[in-house]
């Protein structure tokens, strides 16, 4: 048994598969309530390794009990159902695009077209749902501020970058908790990135991403398939 200090991108699935053990143990060990929550700078409890192992080791003892991935719910600073957040460099930046994020946001842009071409129907979890499950052949459900706590963690990341820079960037996903109109009040707004550092497409396709104000709350995902 040794020690970890949990770090911020840390996550307990991600702890588990790295120290060849699993989430349900690790819980169990350190009496953590929900393994979705955990806190970056906790101490962890690592089942069947020894002080010398290639870590590392966390000062001080355990600290049992839920905790929280370091970073808020929202905004680009955290995210919740165990999400790792990284940093921009390096991620998706423009020209760096993986084969993934150029089929999502060529089925992002092929959905959009399909329901409002440039005029928005009010049905922007609908057009990504729809780009997601023709580009990667599954379904994200949701409202346009719900599907970020519904991408599967084993497919999206969410990366911390500006809404100028992840325009730049093909294939992202950009949610937001909140926009400016009644129904964005309460459903927030989805989209995905086209990379010509203007535009994104949901239900419809928005020329001005950039230009639109009264939304809060992004948070950027980058598909990892």
């Amino acid at each position: 048994m040794s020690n970890y200090r949990i770090r911020k991108g840390d996550t307990l699935s991600a702890l588990a598969s790295r120290f060849k053990t699993s989430v349900s143990e690790l819980a169990r060990i350190n009496k953590i309530a929900n393994p979705n929550l955990i806190y970056a700078g906790k101490t962890l409890r690592i089942p069947g390794h020894a002080r010398n192992d290639s870590f590392e080791p966390a000062r001080g003892g355990t600290r049992g009990g839920g905790t929280r991935a370091s970073g808020g719910s929202h905004g680009s600073g955290g995210t919740r159902g165990g999400g790792q957040v990284e940093g921009s460099r390096g991620a998706g930046k423009p020209g760096q695009a993986t084969p993934a994020m150029h089929k999502l946001a060529s089925a992002g842009r092929a959905a959009a077209m399909s329901i409002g071409g440039y005029n928005s129907q009010g049905l922007c979890a609908t057009g990504v749902s729809k780009a997601i499950q023709n580009a990667f052949g599954f379904k994200v459900w949701g409202n346009g501020n719900q599907i970020d706590n519904n991408l599967p963690r084993d497919k999206f990341k969410q990366v911390n970058m500006s809404l100028e820079e992840a325009l730049k960037t093909p294939g992202l996903v950009l949610t937001w908790e909140k926009t400016s109109s009644r129904l964005g009040s309460i459903y927030g707004h989805t989209a995905i990135t086209t990379g010509d550092g203007r535009s994104s497409v949901s239900d419809f396709i928005e020329r001005n991403t950039l230009g639109a104000g009264g939304r809060s709350g992004l948070k950027v995902f980058m598909p990892t398939i």
